[in-house]
């Protein structure tokens, strides 16, 4: 079955992290911190605080879920620990680095070795075929496409797409084409897999496969973090954290829907004074 390579192609490609510390230790190092982060952006003469003061803690192996009603910050929060934005205030280390401290450079090479993404809306090129696409990170990076061939080859497979890597994502359904997006994250081997709504376009079976492969990689010792504000893909989830007005506002441990469906609501519902809030 699908779930059953997808372990075994990941405890070969995962050997060398585990001999060095073993994921179900509970004693992971950090591979995300962030103590008292904060984003303000200007609107005009308004200014719009998209995070307050929010502290997180992401070890490695761990999966984490994140939620929140529209404008809580949620994306703002991975933006920021993807590097692809800048805190106002507060310090964030991946992967033991701390990235207020690095140049453009430094971030970028960040970006490119450490974080793999994967986006609601695939982001594939259009003129590429699916194992051009996965390869395309590695390319960019100026590794050789000799060596890098081999890896796009068993990640298609990981994600059962092997005799699909010819074919362009017009070609393809939603959940192969985000499945594509998966194996395309993992090419360079990151340590950390963020994840912004990545079943928010598939139907229930596709969705349950990308969420089951995202568990697997977390288990095999990669970091996922999920951006949702689905209940049902957040409970695949270890533990959920919940964000309002930009502020913590609580954490769950994964694995039931109908309780993180039940916390959200009661977010939803609550009276807020603040400001608008950037999603």
């Amino acid at each position: 079955m699908l779930l059953d390579r997808v372990t075994e192609a990941l405890v070969r490609r995962q050997r060398n992290r585990r001999d060095k510390l073993s994921p179900a230790s509970s004693q992971q190092p950090i591979e995300v911190e962030a103590r008292s982060l904060s984003k303000t952006f200007a609107d005009g003469e308004r200014r719009v605080e998209a995070l307050r003061q929010v502290d997180l803690e992401v070890r490695r192996g761990d999966f984490l879920a994140i939620m929140g009603p529209s404008g809580s910050g949620k994306s703002t929060l991975l933006h920021l620990v993807g590097a692809l934005d800048t805190p106002t205030s507060g310090t964030l280390m991946v992967g033991g680095e701390r990235l207020g401290a690095l140049s453009d450079n430094e971030l970028t090479t960040i970006r490119s070795e450490q974080i793999g993404f994967v986006f609601q809306f695939f982001n594939l090129l259009p003129t590429l075929t699916a194992a051009e696409n996965v390869l395309l990170p590695a390319l960019i990076a100026g590794e050789r496409s000799r060596q890098s061939k081999g890896r796009v080859t068993e990640l298609l497979g990981l994600v059962g797409l092997a005799e699909r890597e010819g074919h362009l994502p017009g070609e393809l359904s939603g959940g192969e084409q985000q499945r594509v997006s998966l194996a395309r994250a993992l090419v360079r081997n990151p340590g950390l897999i963020l994840a912004d709504e990545p079943t928010g376009n598939l139907d229930t079976e596709s969705g349950n496969t990308v969420l089951g492969l995202l568990r697997r990689i977390a288990r095999e010792g990669q970091t996922v973090i999920m951006v949702t504000h689905d209940p049902v893909a957040a409970s695949s989830a270890d533990k959920i954290i919940f964000l309002r007005d930009g502020q913590r506002a609580g954490e769950i441990a994964g694995g039931d829907p109908q309780h993180a469906a039940s916390y959200l609501s009661q977010l939803d519902n609550r009276n807020g004074d603040g400001p608008a809030r950037r999603p």
